[in-house]
Order: structure tokens, then sequence, then C-alpha cells
């Protein structure tokens, strides 16, 4: 597996944001489906989302396994934790290994796309890539007797904002990266069209952050 699995990337703080969407892709609507299945109550959901939208939610680390962020609430400042399983070195071959497998995947990836077709060909291999509530593991200080507490609720809804504008933030979540279907990864057999298409990933990830710092822009994916 490659060491860059193990790199986190921290996304700048979300401005408060008026709209009450959610996601926009399928995708993003599959992760606030577990969040919401990770929920105690829909009372916690409201809170939850009205706290999302505040603007009060520091930068999201996101790393293989885990995320991170500060939730300024009322007067205190409460330093959430959530987990998503990561692939273990047996599903990541695999993933990659249906990449590899049909020349559409690594291009429709690089492009911010996370085909349907994609995702059955990974469960089918055994991968599992969209989570479901009961996965969704997290941690505050706060002294909630629910768990996930509001804190984690809303940085994992806005988690959904990122994983709308980029499904490697998800992919990332699971221990993958996309320097795993760089050239020369062991694990890799990337079609050439595919590596024109990969040069612009840079650009991708500078739009995902220019996105999430304009409220009046709904994240839905990159173009």
């Amino acid at each position: 597996m490659s060491s860059a699995a193990t790199t986190a990337v921290t996304f700048s703080r979300i401005p408060p944001r008026r709209s009450t969407s959610r996601a926009a892709t399928w995708w993003g609507r599959a992760w606030v489906r577990a969040v919401e299945e990770a929920s105690y109550a829909e009372s916690d959901l409201h809170a939850a989302r009205q706290l999302s939208r505040s603007g009060t939610i520091g930068g999201i680390t996101v790393g293989r396994g885990s995320l991170v962020a500060e939730v300024h609430h009322r007067a205190d400042v409460w330093p959430v934790g959530a987990t998503v399983p990561a692939l273990d070195a047996v599903s990541h071959g695999a993933f990659l290994g249906v990449v590899a497998g049909e020349s559409g995947h690594l291009a429709a990836l690089m492009a911010g796309e996370l085909p349907h077709r994609l995702v059955e060909q990974a469960e089918e291999a055994g991968v599992e890539l969209l989570p479901y509530g009961g996965e969704l593991g997290a941690a505050c200080p706060c002294g909630a007797w629910v768990d996930p507490c509001v804190h984690a609720l809303a940085v994992m809804l806005q988690v959904a904002w990122l994983v709308d504008g980029d499904p490697w933030v998800l992919l990332r979540l699971r221990g993958l990266t996309p320097d795993d279907l760089a050239p020369g990864h062991p694990q890799s057999d990337p079609r050439p069209d595919d590596l024109a298409v990969a040069m612009d990933a840079a650009a991708r990830a500078a739009r995902v952050l220019a996105l999430a710092d304009d409220p009046t822009t709904e994240i839905t994916h990159l173009l």
C-alpha cells in the first residue's frame, strides 16, 4: 500500500450557508444517509444541520480512516473526531484491480465522479466503499449521553459537502489516494487516456477548497 494513503488533507473552514440542500450527488446522498442512520433522534439531526451551516466549524482534516475538526458551539470549543473503517490490504488491492479493469473508471474518478458501475463492481469484489450508519464512529468530550453527539453529527454532515465535491474525500477515508493509481504503482494499470485526465487532479483539489469557501455556491461535482 502506498505510504501516501496515510497522508491527511485539511479542508478550509466552510463559511455560513443558508441553503438546506444536503447533497447533490448520489454518493453524497449515500454519505448523508449513513449519518442519518447513525443519529439517535431527528431532533439531534435538526440541531446538527443548523450547526453545520453556521460557519462555526473549523477546517476538517481527512485522513486514512479518520477525520477531525473543532466545533465552536456557544461558549465552548469541542475537538471532534470521527472514524470510518479503512480498507485492509486485500480490499485495497481488490479495489485497485477493479479500477484498472475498465478503461473509464480512472478517468471518471479523476474527473470528480464515482460511477455506479465502479461501486457495484467493487462490491462484487468484496469491497464496500459507501459507509452505513453502524460504521461511523465518533468522539467528542462534550459529555452528551448520545453517540454521536450533535457536534459530531454536524462535522459529518459537513463532510457530506466535501464528499459531494470530490469522491476522493470518501476514498481517502477508506485509505485510498490518487497516488495509488499513479503510473508505477505496483497495483495500478492505468490506460493512456486516463493518465491525461489525471494531470488536472491538483486543479480539482484547489477547486474543492474554493467551492467550500464560497457560501453562495452549491458544491456538486467537479467538471
